[in-house]
């Protein structure tokens, strides 16, 4: 028997990796708590309960975050129009501070050392939550068996995790596993490992499960309206049947239904890891999408020309940050703080179509547009001079006639 090592709060999925990495750390003298984040994916959370504690937890928590992940996390990241290298919508990166943060809040109320996940060695999930861990509890320490090599040597293979869960009681899936790995939220879904490793391997038909497959998807079009605040979605109206939402959550929830039904958010891509690899994700996030084309828009149509160049670049290393796990250090908490401020002016409606796989903007109006109708028109002059132009032209192309008069000089001397 272990000598007793003290407490240990576990990030506990209920699937057969964390079951296992519970036995075990038992058996290396932990008494362990182990808590499930309720972070909107689909899960028998009571049954999950069960099984904790018929496996040695001496308590087990499950939390619900689903609303804090919504308004304190996803938010800011349709505020900022967050992409990681122009296509990922950061669904699991956002998730994790999210979760790692509850995992340290049960600690400190626990009087826990150590906490304790599940995440590999290879991947950005590590950094994610330790970084979470060790920037609001320094003082924690952090148990990740993946990363132990008394652990991933003796359990170098799946086949060797189901031998240890049989030999311990530990109850194993009867239907067989898909044959790559999934990670699910309120805001997305992500599919990798196993078939999904060679990047040349179309995703199979049966792979999706948030979101229709566009080509079947409903022949009519939903047309939604949906209004903004600080650049925050408040409402969203269904212009078809009059539903309409108010609250985050179940504002979310609703445009992850729309978004579903008409094959909205899928993406399958090549991104590069933190550690250095390059990894290939097949990701679906359906309101995620919508709102990330509805807020493009409203933005654009509020925001002054100069202010959003350089939103546009505090998007960029806000969405670096976030992937890379540094959500609470001062740089992003700065960072977040700009973007927060840049979107006071970002309010009205826009109104669009989710139809068949895409987003379709249809309109949008607000009281604070920078759009001016008369000014811009073709059929009003307005309150400016066309003759005005020739001056800016001349004075925007002195540079260009003075940088290929100089080139013509340097070709004429190379050529003599």
């Amino acid at each position: 028997m272990a000598q007793p090592k003290g407490t240990v709060v576990l990030a506990y999925s209920g699937g057969l990796d964390t079951s296992c990495i519970l036995v075990w750390l038992k058996e290396q003298g932990y008494d362990v708590i182990a808590y499930l984040a309720n972070i909107g994916q689909k899960e028998d959370f009571e049954a999950a309960r069960k099984k904790a504690s018929a496996l040695g937890a001496k308590k087990v928590y499950i939390e619900d975050v689903s609303r804090e992940f919504v308004e304190e996390f996803i938010w800011p990241a349709v505020q900022a129009n967050a992409l990681y290298e122009d296509r990922y919508l950061l669904g699991t990166a956002l998730a994790r501070p999210c979760i790692a943060r509850k995992l340290v809040e049960i600690a400190q109320r626990e009087g826990a050392q150590y906490v304790a996940h599940g995440a590999t060695g290879k991947g950005n999930d590590q950094v994610r939550f330790e970084l979470t861990c060790y920037a609001l509890c320094p003082n924690i320490k952090v148990v990740a068996p993946w990363r132990l090599p008394e652990f991933y040597q003796r359990f170098p293979g799946r086949r060797e995790l189901m031998d240890y869960a049989k030999k311990h009681g530990i109850p194993v899936p009867v239907t067989p596993q898909t044959p790559w790995s999934m990670d699910e939220n309120l805001m997305h879904i992500s599919y990798e490992a196993g078939i999904l490793e060679n990047p040349k391997n179309q995703a199979p038909p049966g792979l999706y499960t948030k979101t229709r497959d566009p080509a079947t998807s409903p022949d009519t079009p939903d047309v939604l309206e949906i209004e903004f605040e600080r650049g925050v979605p408040v409402k969203v109206t269904n212009a078809g049947d009059g539903a309409t939402r108010c609250s985050a959550l179940e504002l979310f929830i609703y445009l992850n239904h729309i978004a579903g039904k008409h094959g909205v958010g899928r993406i399958d891509i090549v991104e590069n890891r933190f550690v250095g690899m390059k990894s290939r994700g097949i990701y679906e996030t359906p309101a995620g999408t919508i709102l990330y084309h509805a807020h493009l828009d409203i933005e654009a149509f509020t925001m002054d020309r100069e202010v959003r160049k350089i939103k546009q670049g505090l998007a960029l290393k806000f969405s670096e940050l976030v992937y890379n796990g540094f959500w609470h250090s001062p740089e992003c908490e700065f960072v977040r703080q700009c973007i927060a401020r840049s979107q006071e002016a970002v309010v009205g409606t826009v109104r669009l179509s989710v139809f068949k796989g895409q987003v379709y903007i249809l309109g949008r109006e607000s009281p604070r547009s920078l759009y001016n109708e008369e000014l811009v028109s073709m059929n009003v002059q307005g309150d400016y001079e066309p003759a005005d132009a020739t001056g800016f032209i001349n004075i925007n192309s002195l540079r260009l006639k003075e940088y290929h008069r100089l080139q013509s000089k340097v070709t004429v001397k190379q050529d003599e």
